[in-house]
């Protein structure tokens, strides 16, 4: 009868498994030489994709370059001139003054809408809803044409006697009413883009708000409102860039913004291109400074909602610049 040590021993171990030597140190292999090698999978679509877009994008800033017809020294002449920086500067003030007045119309529109008192909804849900169906050009000239209707506005008792009158005309000019049409128009928007930051935030907030017995203004002032400014910031940036686009409408009520000025320019001098290229780099470099500001606001309100902030342009490029620092360094040593 055989014993278990004569079944499961290390004779009978020894005699069923081949032996397999190991890589000693004299024979120039370590322990990794017996690892697999890792290959990167191959994106060869993914890089011929990038190479036909790359090249596409090639064309079409050649054919830009090269066009003589865009006169690229003429929009070098008048790209610093003195009237197209006062109606750019104009353009800047008339878009802050739009952003700020419109967004401290909107929040009101906004907590009146969430109201629970039924007058305050609807006189809320009519203002947006008027003001969104109506177009902005059509908006600026009503405002301008005012005066046809009211020739006259006055200060007194409602219903009773007028103590101070003034005429429309001496009132209105056509900067006063142009903001005064942007804000009333960026104000429906700027009521829904505060409402949907607010309904973004849990109700349990402001239950527990309530629960310690803090009241609904000063919950809604110090709680609900900043964590709403994570959905707020995105689309209020948004916002501002397409105010900053939308002053160029206002041309129509001769308001000496970008688009005017150069338009008095190429009014005088026929050089329709080259200054119509000089309004839109300008709004380019000024769209691009304010995404990059917004960038950094929007980074600004997500702390708290994620574990770790999203890197700044120059971190990611830093990141990058280290990882082909790194893969030069393994490429090095592995040659030598």
């Amino acid at each position: 009868m055989a014993s278990p040590s004569d079944t499961y021993g290390p004779a009978h171990v020894s005699a069923s498994v081949p032996h397999v030597p190991r890589p000693s140190a004299s024979d120039g292999r370590g322990p990794e030489a017996d690892r697999p090698r890792i290959v990167p999978r191959r994106h060869t679509g993914r890089r011929l994709t990038a190479a036909a877009a790359l090249l596409v994008l090639a064309m079409v800033v050649s054919s830009v370059v090269r066009n003589s017809a865009f006169q690229w020294d003429v929009v070098g002449r008048y790209f610093t001139t003195a009237a197209v920086l006062d109606g750019l500067l104009l353009t800047l003030w008339l878009t802050g003054v739009v952003m700020v007045l419109g967004f401290l119309l909107g929040t009101p529109l906004a907590v009146m809408r969430l109201s629970a008192n039924p007058v305050l909804r609807a006189l809320s849900w009519g203002y947006v809803w008027i003001f969104r169906s109506t177009p902005l050009l059509v908006q600026l000239l009503f405002w301008f044409n005012i005066g046809a209707l009211y020739p006259t506005l006055g200060l007194g008792i409602p219903f009773g006697p007028e103590f101070v009158t003034v005429r429309t005309v001496n009132l209105l000019g056509p900067t006063l009413t142009a903001v005064i049409g942007l804000t009333l128009h960026e104000a429906a928007y700027a009521a829904e883009v505060v409402r949907g930051g607010i309904l973004s935030v849990d109700a349990g907030q402001t239950e527990a708000a309530q629960a310690l017995g803090i009241g609904r203004p000063r919950a809604l002032r110090r709680i609900v409102i900043p964590q709403a400014m994570r959905s707020i910031v995105p689309t209020a940036g948004n916002m501002l860039i397409g105010t900053l686009k939308g002053t160029s409408i206002v041309s129509v009520l001769a308001v000496h913004d970008l688009l005017y000025s150069v338009q008095l320019v190429y009014n005088q001098t026929y050089q329709v291109i080259p200054l119509l290229v000089v309004a839109t780099l300008w709004y380019v470099a000024v769209t691009t400074v304010l995404s990059a500001g917004q960038f950094y606001v929007e980074r600004h309100y997500a702390r708290g909602s994620a574990r770790a902030l999203p890197p700044t342009p120059l971190q990611r490029l830093g990141k990058q610049l280290a990882g082909l620092r790194a893969r030069s360094d393994r490429a090095t040593a592995r040659r030598g």
